[in-house]
């Protein structure tokens, strides 16, 4: 399957800490020759959306810290001394290409509210129509969870399902996926286990996240119907090579799309936060994956504190996600009736993703 990037209209490129800070914290902003060929992108007439981390790098640079804070307000504000630094840097260089770009700072608020979540698509819509490069951030000033457990391999995804990105391109300091013999996998058509295993988490002291954050972040581009390419920016003609060759023979992984959700549906599946899970028996999961409504008969148990209305994962007996919805009823109700026949669906089909 030959895909090129020349069929690709907008595009969201992750730009990892590794990349801004090739040697260490001390040494100079490096995003300058990805601009450049970002901006020749924009110049083929495409839509580039830039998702950077960096921003607790740099405040790291500007305070002299030799490891990432690891206390949770320490690295809120690191985060703040940074992030003025950063995109110093990014207008700076944008500038020298005639292009202007814009701060957008997200949180997982701004997913988890379906207003929010309208709002911030139109933002960036709008940026796009006005010739500004939006440039990307967690806001990790005041998102926590964030800072504990998130990175921007994630954000990347996210902000490509919001947006229908054509592309997701995520650059860091590795080739690829590599294989148990150390060979990049070229062509990744489904995220299995065994994709999974070949995974590791990185131990570099300046950034989080690693091979699998960026598998988590393929999982939910490809499930969203978006393809996704992972490529070592340290190339210095990576984002050209991208453009000028076939994306399945080129540099890097490529993961092959499944098919496009709505937007909604990808809202319910990957935009928001799940508040509780519930688990259901055989029956339920097959009437579910035939597009049934899930009904309180099939299930068998329940976790967490939910509303009407709440996402919620649905698991099966083996502890496995394989369905996300809005829930019809609250979890006190749910757990009085679970088991049992009720006149009202748990989750009404028209509100059920299977991932």
């Amino acid at each position: 399957m030959k895909q090129s990037v020349k069929n690709y209209k907008r595009i969201v490129i992750k730009i990892g800490s590794s990349l801004i800070f090739p040697e260490d914290i001390n040494s100079d902003f490096a995003i300058d020759g990805i601009i450049d060929q970002a901006a020749d992108l924009v110049r083929l007439g495409k839509e580039v959306i830039i998702v950077s981390s960096g921003a607790v790098a740099s405040g790291m640079r500007i305070l002299k810290m030799k490891s990432r804070p690891r206390q949770v307000s320490s690295l809120q504000a690191t985060a703040a001394v940074g992030q003025h630094l950063l995109m110093y840097e990014y207008r700076k260089f944008f500038e020298k290409k005639g292009l202007t770009c814009a701060q957008v700072l997200l949180t997982w608020e701004d997913f988890d509210d379906r207003k929010r979540y309208l709002n911030a698509k139109n933002t960036l819509l709008t940026l796009l129509k006005l010739g500004s490069i939006p440039i990307i951030n967690e806001n990790d000033t005041i998102s926590t969870d964030e800072i504990k457990f998130g990175d921007n391999d994630r954000l990347s995804a996210l902000v490509a399902t919001l947006i229908n990105a054509d592309l997701l391109v995520i650059l860091s300091d590795v080739d690829g996926l590599l294989d148990k013999e150390n060979k990049v996998i070229k062509i990744v058509d489904e995220i299995t286990p065994q994709i999974r295993a070949l995974a590791c988490p990185t131990n570099k002291k300046i950034c989080v996240g690693g091979m699998i954050t960026k598998l988590e972040a393929a999982k939910i581009a490809v499930g969203s119907g978006i393809p996704c390419l992972i490529a070592n920016g340290k190339n210095k003609y990576i984002i050209h090579d991208i453009a000028e060759t076939c994306l399945t023979d080129g540099s890097g992984t490529f993961f092959l799309p499944k098919k496009s959700l709505a937007q909604r549906q990808r809202w319910i599946a990957f935009g928001t936060k799940s508040k509780g899970r519930i688990m259901v028996d055989d029956g339920a999961k097959k009437a579910l994956i035939n597009k049934k409504s899930l009904l309180s008969v099939g299930v068998t148990g329940l976790e967490g504190n939910f509303e009407c209305g709440d996402i919620v994962s649905v698991v099966d007996k083996h502890d496995s996600e394989f369905a996300r919805g809005k829930a019809g009823l609250s979890s006190q109700k749910l757990d009085k009736i679970k088991g049992s026949r009720f006149d009202k669906e748990v989750i009404h089909r028209d509100n059920i993703v299977i991932l």
